[in-house]
């Protein structure tokens, strides 16, 4: 049984819920709505948590209203920053959260679950996402994987305070749960790079998995696969979402500390491809790069402090072997100045990039798909399985 909720729980969550009904693409199934009522958010949110794009602490007793405001709105809500390390208030960077209650809700669509399925989650993070899956199917057909311990222990204390024991364990989420395997579901709460081997091992034919996908260019989508019957899988990505990096596919990467040197000597030349159409606001056209580049990121360095040069892009391989630098002087948006250094020219890879995203028709990510061969390969499509996206470098 869930706790009671007061008169200001019920007033929040109703407000939820219509701006949910709002939101959603299709009306809320009434045994999701049940789950909201039995498994209360805020009954999984701890005393601080974090708002704003400045991360500023809001405490359930100093600020209950606030407080209570944010764990009932249609967003994330961040419950961890640095990893739960001391930190400065100018250090803060968030490492878990409460995810957006229309996403949450929009996966476990995705996962078109039926009673019976049996479901492992990936980041239990406060055990909310693991108290709904447990409301719909049972105590004995969930479990839930955090490598965090300290989250991992309270999300624990917050499942069985509402009455709800699913099988909550402490490990590296990437390698699954063998002992309790196979699932018929698998969804992730984190974003991969790629997706596990374990989790296509441990979801037999016909299963499904659900994960938020990244690359190093671009934190975006969802990707839903159905697992095959010779150990490979292929599905469609979604969009709108960006989760947090599984902890073990993180790369810690920063341009001065770990990739340009002093005695670097890159290569000049020039460009009219504008930085900001491959790395702005255009999201499908970042998609569609990450796609094809799957191991470059990127950076902005505004005000850089060098002669004419207002706003620049850096570009680098995850291995931190090759990098690029595209310099706007802050004047005239025709021509920009690239530095490249490495055994790879990224911008001339990045140029290539975009100019193939736009000759096949500026898809978004819905359009993409991805199969994974048995072999572990991962393989982007666009439109059908066979129409293979060009993987550079």
């Amino acid at each position: 049984m869930s706790k009671t909720l007061g008169a200001a729980e019920q007033i929040a969550l109703r407000g939820l819920l219509g701006a949910l009904n709002d939101t959603l693409p299709s009306a809320m199934v009434s045994a999701w709505e049940g789950a909201l009522w039995a498994v209360p958010r805020h009954a999984f949110l701890p005393e601080r948590i974090y708002v704003g794009d400045d991360l500023e602490p809001c405490l359930r007793t100093k600020s209950p209203g606030s407080w209570l405001r944010a764990a009932y709105a249609d967003g994330p809500v961040v419950t961890q920053v640095n990893d739960g390390a001391p930190h400065g208030d100018d250090e803060r960077w968030p490492s878990s959260s409460a995810s957006d209650p229309a996403i949450v809700l929009r996966m476990l669509h995705m996962l078109k679950l039926s009673g019976g399925h049996r479901v492992l989650e990936i980041g239990t993070g406060t055990g909310w996402n693991a108290g709904l899956l447990t409301h719909r199917l049972g105590p004995e057909n969930v479990t839930t994987m955090e490598l965090d311990p300290g989250l991992w222990a309270q999300a624990g204390v917050n499942l069985k305070s509402v009455g709800l024991e699913p099988t909550v364990v402490r490990g590296d989420g990437a390698a699954g749960h063998p002992d309790g395997a196979p699932y018929d579901r698998i969804v992730a709460t984190c974003s991969v790079r790629h997706v596990p081997r374990a989790w296509l091992h441990q979801t037999p034919p016909g299963g499904v998995i659900v994960t938020p996908w990244e690359s190093p260019w671009l934190c975006y989508g969802l990707l839903r696969l159905v697992v095959d019957g010779e150990g490979g899988a292929s599905g469609r990505f979604h969009p709108y979402s960006a989760f947090m990096l599984m902890r073990t596919h993180r790369t810690d990467l920063r341009i001065f500390r770990d990739v340009v040197r002093d005695e670097h000597v890159p290569v000049e030349s020039e460009t009219t491809l504008s930085p900001w159409a491959v790395a702005g606001d255009d999201w499908a056209a970042q998609f569609g790069i990450g796609l094809q580049l799957c191991d470059v990121w990127h950076t902005w360095h505004d005000r850089p402090h060098v002669r004419d040069v207002a706003s620049r892009l850096w570009l680098a391989t995850t291995d931190a072997t090759s990098w690029a630098a595209v310099d706007w002087d802050g004047r005239q948006r025709e021509r920009f100045t690239v530095w490249e250094y490495g055994p790879r020219r990224l911008w001339t890879e990045v140029e290539a990039a975009y100019l193939w995203w736009r000759m096949v028709g500026r898809p978004g990510p819905g359009c993409f798909g991805l199969r994974i061969t048995p072999d572990g390969a991962h393989q982007p499509w666009l439109g059908h399985p066979d129409r293979l996206v060009p993987v550079l470098g």
